[in-house]
């Protein structure tokens, strides 16, 4: 039975591992605002040639302002820049990212301010050094629960007075800190820091979820309006929503559910075909009996029966003892290594039915040979 246990246990555990990580996924999405819809770069192709990768350019201002007057269906929007670097207070030094926004990218981006003040659109105007920071930020610089709040940082050698600090969100799915970060105005970042004149990303929120699909349409229309594109070329942005990220990634971990239970799936054909070999060794040990059970009156379908049926309690014990250890195995694992894990009653049936469908289809064959035996040959058996 060990490799029914072995076999049971690991499709258990390695399917409650997947299911874990696509419902921690789809949480940590929804979380960030189920009706967001944002649009970013896209490369283009005119004539069958590539116009090159026009994520630095193909955004700008005036896109956000048609995007604010254009469209019925949002409610909130926000240009978005970002820019990698290394902050530096006093003779600490942490490498982070800052992010350039507007007034509404806080609401939008479902990020709330544990402390101090977020920046005014005078601030933003005027390309001030200020900005808000998370966490971790906060912990490398000046050191765990410090009040940061009218110090002055420097990132990329520009100096930015802290205003206010970020609640603490944690670790994303990916395993990304949401709290090693910068955020100030979108203006400040574009000029003073990156110098550019094109913005990298445009975040909005649809008014509502039922608004998506309609807010996702209107940007599309203005856009290609606003980029002068012919109804043959291809757009040069993408415009993606929430909902689309949950289903690209729950059609990703789906698959890698699907691999993982199946390279666990392996453990279990393993052990039908260990029940098989055994069965054929208990055949051939009980010749004598089956012999004996036969010239007594036994019929063919008694003495497959009997084979049968022990092939199937081996089996389904054996799922019986797995699925209890699988499920002890699931939750050792989440304890131990804080993985996210969902433990379906779907992945317990189907593998109780499995265990199953092996002790008949593996039993089967050697029961079959037993029940064929000739009783006279089978009582002279040595």
């Amino acid at each position: 039975m060990l490799g029914i246990i072995i076999g049971v246990a690991s499709v258990i555990a390695m399917i409650a591992i997947g299911q874990g990580s696509k419902k921690s996924i789809q949480d940590q999405i929804s979380s960030m605002g189920s009706n967001m819809v944002f649009v970013t770069p896209f490369s283009q192709f005119r004539g069958g040639v590539q116009m090159g990768n026009s994520s630095s350019q193909s955004l700008t201002l005036k896109d956000v302002d048609a995007l604010k007057t254009g469209t019925n269906a949002i409610s909130a929007i926000s240009p978005e820049v970002r820019a990698g670097g290394q902050t530096v207070f006093s003779h600490q030094n942490w490498p982070t990212t800052c992010f350039g926004a507007d007034l509404d990218y806080l609401a939008i981006k479902k990020i709330n301010i544990a402390s101090g003040r977020y920046f005014t659109e005078k601030e933003i105007q005027s390309y001030a050094k200020v900005c808000l920071i998370g966490k971790t930020v906060v912990k490398n610089l000046f050191g765990e629960n410090a009040d940061p709040i009218g110090q002055t940082i420097r990132f990329k050698k520009i100096p930015l007075k802290i205003i206010g600090v970020l609640e603490e969100k944690g670790q994303n799915s990916f395993g990304q800190d949401q709290d090693d970060l910068l955020i100030a105005p979108y203006t400040t970042v574009q000029k003073r820091i990156l110098a550019i004149t094109w913005i990298q990303a445009i975040f909005t929120s649809a008014k509502s979820e039922d608004a998506t699909t309609d807010a996702i349409n209107q940007i599309t229309d203005i856009m290609r309006k606003q980029h002068k594109l012919k109804p043959a070329d291809q757009n040069d942005f993408s415009v993606m929503s929430q909902s689309d990220l949950i289903k690209t990634f729950t059609s990703i971990s789906d698959i890698l559910t699907v691999l993982l239970g199946a390279i666990a799936g392996i453990s279990l054909l393993v052990g039908g075909i260990g029940i098989m070999n055994i069965m054929y060794v208990s055949v051939t040990e009980r010749t004598k009996e089956i012999g004996l059970r036969m010239s007594i009156g036994g019929r063919e379908l008694d003495i497959l029966m009997q084979f049968l049926i022990e092939a199937i309690l081996l089996s389904v014990i054996g799922g019986i003892i797995g699925i209890l250890l699988g499920i002890a195995a699931t939750k050792g694992i989440s304890s131990v290594m804080g993985w996210p894990v969902l433990i379906s009653a779907r992945s317990i049936i189907l593998s109780f039915v499995v265990c199953a469908a092996i002790g008949i289809f593996f039993g089967y064959y050697p029961a079959r040979k037993a029940a064929r035996l000739n009783p006279i040959d089978a009582i002279r058996y040595e």
